[in-house]
């Protein structure tokens, strides 16, 4: 049986245009039905528009939309029709396998905890980034969701991206790493410090303290931190990427032999813009949650859309949860429940 996805097809920045064009791409390259959430007439002309009348694309009405700039869980209270509650809550039903949304991140992660729940052992969900490296993606977390930690919470992350690195790219034992000021053990803040004792008691695959320019080498497959740290690392990865793109395309217009060099060269540069392109790895897993979700970039184009979709199936057909509950298992007892509320968890967020 097809694998059903759930897109909120009215959040993002590019309008619905552009994540109907993803949905249309993902059921004509694979076998996945997906149902577009929202203001179905809007999203009815898109796909006629398209020419695609595909079975496999069901429109399901939502009469309204969290913007971007909302509180999370302002907006989830008050809007319960919008686009991103009826796609968790036909995940919920079970009419659907996983969530995508590129809309407002925050109350991605609030209508989750809310119409899904926390797995067991897990007091924060938190939002794991991938990134390419030298010798293969490396997965971050948590880029965003909770913005002040403790601990126990850093250790859980470490966790559950461990359990994702292992199911989606066949890691056996994934390399986990703490993001710190100095790879020695008495390095770091009072919150990493912590960690660091955890993480070392623990049955994970623990390398110890990373720095921020091993991301890239591929050294590591793991890498733990917590949100304000994670999104600033994204962010600023991003807008490297971007600027490294600008600068080479002023080199190379600045002469004629660099032109010539790029010619000669033109698949290496198209080659490269590709493997650092966000687009290629759709969006970001929420893991922690009773479900299946992808937390895409607000800019995210039909290619980033389409890929999300896919991601998503693979975390459902793959079952990352249940491998997530069988780490916990391992080392169950250094899992410590955090009753804070977890209102306070959205934190900077990945799409605003």
């Amino acid at each position: 049986m097809a694998l059903h996805i759930a897109l909120d097809a009215m959040g993002g920045d590019r309008g619905p245009e552009e994540l109907v064009s993803g949905a249309v791409l993902a059921t004509r390259e694979s076998d996945l039905e997906v149902s577009l959430v929202g203001d179905t007439v809007r999203l009815g002309a898109i796909l006629a528009s398209h020419g695609a009348s595909s079975p496999r694309i069901h429109l399901v009405h939502a009469s309204q939309v969290v913007d971007m700039d909302e509180s999370p869980f302002d907006a989830i209270r008050r809007k319960k029709d919008s686009s991103i509650m009826k796609a968790f809550a036909l995940h919920k039903e079970g009419s659907v396998d996983a969530v995508v949304s590129a809309g407002n991140s925050g109350a991605t992660l609030a209508a989750a905890i809310k119409l899904l729940g926390r797995l067991e052992h897990v007091s924060r969900p938190g939002i794991a980034g991938i990134y390419p490296t030298l010798k293969g993606p490396v997965v971050m977390m948590d880029v965003g969701a909770n913005v002040d930690c403790r601990p126990e919470h850093l250790f859980q992350f470490g966790v559950m991206a461990a359990a994702f690195s292992q199911v989606l790219f066949g890691l056996d034992r994934p390399r986990v790493g703490l993001l710190s000021i100095g790879e020695e053990g008495g390095k770091g803040n009072i919150l990493v410090k912590k960690s660091h004792e955890l993480f070392q008691q623990s049955s994970l695959n623990y390398i110890g303290n990373v720095e921020g320019r091993d991301t890239f080498q591929g050294d590591v497959d793991v890498m733990v931190c917590d949100g304000f740290v994670g999104n600033v690392c994204l962010k600023l990865s991003e807008g490297l990427a971007e600027a490294v793109m600008g600068m080479l395309g002023e080199e190379i217009a600045k002469s004629f032999k660099a032109k010539l060099g790029y010619l000669l060269a033109r698949d290496a540069f198209v080659s490269f813009k590709k493997r650092v392109d966000y687009a290629e790895y759709g969006g970001a897993p929420l893991l922690g949650i009773r479900g299946n979700a992808i937390v895409c970039h607000g800019r995210s184009n039909a290619v980033a859309m389409k890929n999300a979709i896919r991601v998503a199936s693979e975390m459902a057909r793959n079952k990352v949860n249940d491998r997530i509950l069988e780490l916990f298992s391992l080392d169950h007892r250094l899992v410590e429940q955090d009753d804070a509320p977890v209102a306070n968890a959205a934190g900077a967020g990945v799409t605003q």
